[in-house]
């Protein structure tokens, strides 16, 4: 071994170096450490600090708050609307995005959309690309994209030092690097996608937007959990991370923002994936709704709110006999500790008693909403699979159940009822105290305002 290289032992799933090996990392993960070897530091590029903001001090020299220049935050048009919605309203130049999801699911997609888009509206656009052969990214750029621009270029390459280079000869207004996994440094002798590797090539493409004021978009990958593979360290080091999810048997994407320094991190975007590439979806909730049936036991319309809008959904449940054994209990897009949390409450409060049954729960459509607005609509369609009595498909529910059985009032209640009878609904179930907020109410729509689940049962 060379004496002035450095022998360290990495954990695969912190990033935590230890000079030298043991079981268990601090992070809690066994058998997670690697031996890597790191160059002398005369040997890494030298680090810089730059100021994207243009307050005057740059270099590290301190300036006064008031001085620092905001409008320095100009966003790009991405040319996607549900992209702009998720990025907080576009790219904001300088920043760092990374965006991550299953092979296959529409990354490298989208990005090529955006990129193709960026390139018409602002000038030149480099794509960088570690896994795919430039007529590989050239066949999925023409059926995305049309008519390709002059201004979008295309550099197949895995050294980062290289990448810097033809960046900074380019100029571009825009970069993307499609992985970083596949990434790596020469003044690292660890291979590429190694937990060193993946750190300082991310480190230098930050170095590097933040000083050419470039948005910079990372592609990563996730491991079989759906975690991000590679070191945590990443996700701080960036300013956005995007995760993209859905069900390959599914046209239906949904982009959610995990971090954003720019925007609310609760805001959703949808896409249709079609033989064109990925088409913007406007209107999710009626995507959502289109395929609730009127008679059809345990399905309740309910509603979540997701960053600035109202998403309405549909719920469905099941109820049937457990043959042998304890009875099952499954949800899907609804967390497990909730739903029985809300068996153990009908059962004490409503005297619907389902030890010897088996429940199911899905939200229709594969989407995991967040927060507690969904429990009375799941508490009502379990009742309604249990009993044999359809709901309908013109009323919607929405509340937060307690121990108690008491409602809970949810935000935002106003904006989804009016988003409801947008929708042509014409009765919303909610708490009693949401309902006595409700100004002036929509024609065509009735609100029951309930204070306790047994109520809202007897609205029915």
């Amino acid at each position: 071994m060379d004496k002035k290289s450095k022998t360290v032992f990495v954990c695969q799933s912190c990033g935590f170096e230890s000079p030298k090996w043991a079981g268990q990392c601090v992070c809690g993960a066994w058998n997670s450490f690697v031996e890597e070897k790191l160059a002398p530091p005369s040997e890494y590029p030298r680090r810089r600090v730059t100021s994207a903001a243009g307050a005057g001090g740059g270099h590290g020299a301190p300036v006064r708050l008031r001085a620092v220049r905001t409008d320095a935050y100009e966003r790009l048009d991405t040319g996607l609307s549900e992209l702009n919605r998720v990025l907080g309203g576009g790219v904001v130049r300088g920043s760092a995005t990374l965006i991550s999801g299953e092979p296959g699911i529409g990354k490298s997609t989208i990005i090529t959309e955006a990129a193709a888009n960026v390139a018409r509206r602002y000038g030149r656009v480099l794509y960088v690309s570690g896994e795919e052969s430039e007529e590989q990214i050239k066949l999925r750029a023409d059926r995305v994209c049309g008519e390709l621009p002059e201004e979008l270029y295309l550099l197949s390459e895995t050294n980062i030092e290289r990448i810097a280079d033809a960046a900074a000869k380019l100029a571009p207004a825009f970069l993307i690097v499609d992985s970083i996994q596949t990434m790596y440094s020469g003044a690292l002798e660890s291979a590429p996608g190694s937990v060193s590797q993946v750190r300082a090539c991310a480190s230098a493409l930050l170095r590097y937007g933040k000083g050419e004021a470039v948005p910079v978009f990372i592609v990563a990958h996730v491991t079989k959990a759906g975690d991000l593979a590679g070191p945590r360290i990443i996700e701080h080091l960036v300013d956005c991370v995007l995760q993209f999810a859905g069900e390959r048997d599914q046209d239906l994407r949904i982009l959610r923002a995990h971090k954003n320094r720019f925007g609310a991190t609760n805001e959703i975007g949808a896409f249709e994936m079609a033989e064109s590439g990925l088409i913007p979806i406007e209107n999710l909730s009626q995507s959502f709704l289109e395929s609730m049936d009127g008679a059809a036991e345990g399905a309740v319309a309910t509603a979540v709110y997701e960053g600035s809008r109202p998403l309405l959904l549909e719920l469905q449940a099941l109820t049937a006999p457990a043959n042998a054994g304890f009875a099952r209990r499954t949800a899907l897009g609804v967390e497990p500790a909730r739903l029985n949390m809300i068996l153990a409450v009908l059962e004490r409060r409503a005297g619907i008693g389902l030890i010897n049954h088996d429940v199911y729960v899905n939200v229709v459509g594969g989407l995991k909403p967040e927060g507690t607005s969904m429990d009375l609509a799941v508490a009502l369609a379990i009742h309604s699979s249990c009993r044999g009595v359809p709901v309908g498909t013109r009323t919607l529910a929405i509340g937060e159940i307690s121990l108690t059985g008491d409602l809970r009032t949810v935000r935002n209640a106003e904006r989804i009822v009016r988003e409801a009878a947008r929708l042509g609904f014409e009765r919303v179930i909610l708490p009693k105290k949401n309902a006595d907020r409700i100004g002036e109410l929509p024609s065509g729509l009735r609100v029951n305002g309930v204070a306790d689940l047994s109520a809202a049962i007897a609205a029915l």
